[in-house]
This record gives C-alpha cells, structure tokens and sequence, in this order.
C-alpha cells in the first residue's frame, strides 16, 4: 500500500518521448517536453498534440497546423 510517503519525488528536466499513434511512451524521464515550433515547455500530463512521423510534440493546435503548413505533412 503506498502513502504520502512512499512516493518518488517529482521528475524535473526534460523527457525524452517515443510518439505513437494515439499514445505516447517515455523514453527517458522527465517533467515536460518542447514544443517543435514555439519552444514552450509542454508537461508531459498536459500533451496532447504530436506528429508520429516526424516525433516531436506541439503546445497548441495552432502549432500543429503551423507545422503542417510548414512541412506539407
């Protein structure tokens, strides 16, 4: 049974994520990945936007299609 006290302390820096469709697997822990087009800090409880082919992560719809428009993808 774990309490208050058997919890690992919080991940800090940057995670290294392996982008699925539909999901997402942690590679490397950490607290937060960067947005591809703004560079924003995404906590990893927070994504909710990605591209599979191109495996990076993106803060916002609007950043999403930003790339999209970019790339052609």
């Amino acid at each position: 049974m774990l309490n208050r006290y058997d919890r690992s302390p919080p991940m800090n820096g940057e995670a290294e994520v392996k982008y699925l469709d539909g999901d997402f697997r942690v590679v490397r822990p950490g607290a937060f990945v960067r947005c591809a087009v703004t560079g924003a800090a995404i906590p990893l409880e927070e994504l909710k936007y990605w591209s599979v082919d191109r495996q990076e992560a993106y803060a916002t719809p609007e950043a999403a299609l930003q790339r999209f428009k970019e790339t052609g993808l």
